[in-house]
């Protein structure tokens, strides 16, 4: 059996959609290929980097990349995780189901740095509960 495919999209492909494809990957155990793209490529957010590492997450290979690479790809799960990639976002032709999780832009965070980290990890520790639910769906299909 082929495995499961999912693809998180955002706005600059920076924070939210590089945590949920980490997350997933990790928790997985690369049992589930998983991918992340955005609308316009940006970079990795060094704070999306550090909140993972605290949980033994290592995304440090991970890029920035646009969602026009992955338009005529298989997937099981399209997940859009902000608002502005959800109206902006096409329609996947080899997509299996679409969903969206509304969550807060880190990257717009202000004030000190460690209150910034405070932010991406509400929205990493929030992404957690959101990944392994989906997790076990996906786990549950197959």
């Amino acid at each position: 059996m082929a495995r499961a495919r999912v693809l998180f999209l955002c706005t600059h492909n920076s924070a939210r959609s590089q945590m949920a494809e980490a997350l997933l990957r990790a928790r997985s155990g690369g049992r589930i290929e998983v991918e992340s793209a955005g609308t316009v490529a940006t970079f990795v957010r060094p704070l999306a980097l550090q909140v993972l590492s605290e949980l033994g997450v290592d995304a440090s290979a991970q890029t920035s990349k646009t969602l026009e690479r992955f338009i005529d790809e298989p997937f099981d799960y399209v997940v859009t995780v902000c608002d502005a990639a959800n109206d902006a976002c096409p329609t996947f032709p080899n997509a299996g189901a679409r969903e969206h999780w509304s969550l807060a832009d880190p990257s717009r965070a202000t004030g000190s740095e460690e209150e910034q980290r405070a932010v991406y990890r509400e929205v990493r520790d929030e992404l957690e509960v959101r990944v392994m639910d989906l997790l076990r769906r996906i786990d549950a299909s197959a």
